[in-house]
C-alpha cells in the first residue's frame, strides 16, 4: 500500500498571477447576445464602496469581465457609450435595445 499522498489540482487555463482572459466575442452579434449584453452591463453595473468602484454583482474591481463584454458586444450592436450609460441607469436587466441609427 502506498501511503504517500499527492494533491492535485485541477487545471484551470490560466497562468499563476494573471488575470482572467476577456470573454471571446461572439462571431456575430445577435438579438440574442445584445439581450444578454443589456443583462450583462446592468447586473454588473459599478457600485461606489469604500475600497473604490466595484461590480455591483460580485465585489470585483469594476468594471468586471461581464461588464466590459455587454459593453463591446453593445458597441458592436452600434450603441453609443451615452445609450448604455443609460440601459444602466434604467436599471431593467431585460430592458429592450434602444433604435440604433
Amino acid at each position: 500500500m502506498n501511503n504517500s499522498s499527492r494533491t492535485v489540482c485541477p487545471p484551470t487555463g490560466e497562468r499563476p498571477g494573471v488575470g482572467l482572459r476577456e470573454i471571446p466575442l461572439p462571431p456575430y452579434v445577435t438579438a440574442e447576445d445584445a439581450q444578454f449584453a443589456v443583462r450583462a452591463v446592468v447586473v454588473h453595473a459599478p457600485r461606489n464602496w469604500s475600497g473604490g468602484t466595484v461590480c455591483r454583482n460580485d465585489a470585483s474591481p469594476h468594471p468586471c469581465r461581464l461588464h466590459r463584454w455587454g459593453t463591446r458586444v453593445l458597441t458592436l450592436r452600434g450603441l453609443h457609450a451615452a445609450d448604455i450609460a443609460a440601459l444602466i441607469e434604467r436599471g431593467d436587466p431585460a430592458a429592450p435595445l434602444p433604435p440604433t441609427a
